[in-house]
């Protein structure tokens, strides 16, 4: 089942457009992934789902409803959960609190131990202020905070960056899990290769366009796009 759907999307800040007809889908139970150099309008496209770009023209649909330039509040309340890039926890709070306030949008009691099944790197940490973490557990906390919420589609935007190789091979097999779960992510990437190991599909964008999309393995053997626009060497 198709759980988002955007449409020919022009969108960008004030009067710039910063990504022009876009169209992804994600279906259900999936990992889609958002390629391309830096500056290609991948965070963009996020930002765009979550209300905070001016959208020029095309259409956002989630499950079947038009959700085009709606509030974040009402997206969060949908079922839509985002992290973005930076300041994606609360540092001045602890580990437990930043979990707590991830579900003010639950309508049943919060189940912390449910979530740490998926997280117990910060299990031990849940008293701890957000601030003392290391990078990789502060991403691992944001992940978490967001599935607090028992989201229905989860968008990550560039959880890898910053974090050594060891950190970003346990925040995508947590994106592994996650779609086991079947949440859908959508997840904007530099991490070329270990994105596409993990992923059902990809968009790759360069300069704001969508210049080809497919299932990831046939993307990960395109050794031509691999080379030009993914910085991958073979």
């Amino acid at each position: 089942m198709r759980i988002l759907e955007i449409s020919n999307l022009t969108a960008g800040y004030w009067r710039l457009p910063v990504i022009e007809d876009i169209c992804i889908d994600v279906n259900d139970g999936t990992v889609v992934a958002l390629l391309g150099p830096n500056g290609s309008g991948k965070s963009t496209v996020l930002k765009s789902i979550m209300g905070f770009t001016k959208i020029f023209k095309g259409s956002i649909v989630y499950n079947g409803v038009v959700i085009t330039g709606a509030s974040t509040t009402k997206l969060a309340r949908m079922g839509i959960g985002y992290v973005p890039q930076i300041n994606n926890v609360f540092r001045s709070l602890t580990v437990k609190e930043n979990l707590e306030v991830g579900a003010y949008t639950r309508k049943n009691d919060l189940n912390i131990d449910e979530i740490l099944e998926v997280f117990p790197e910060i299990k031990t940490l849940l008293n701890n202020k957000a601030d003392s973490l290391s990078g990789g557990e502060r991403q691992l906390l944001a992940i978490a905070r967001a599935l607090v919420s028992n989201p229905k589609l989860l968008l990550l935007d560039e959880p890898t960056a910053s974090l050594s190789p060891k950190n970003t091979v346990i925040v995508l097999s947590k994106i592994r899990e996650i779609k086991s779960r079947g949440i859908p992510v959508l997840i904007a990437e530099q991490n070329v290769l270990k994105t596409l190991e993990i992923s059902d599909k990809a968009y790759v964008l360069v300069s704001g366009r969508c210049i080809t999309s497919g299932p990831s393995e046939e993307i990960l053997k395109n050794e031509d796009l691999g080379r030009l626009y993914l910085g991958l060497k073979r």
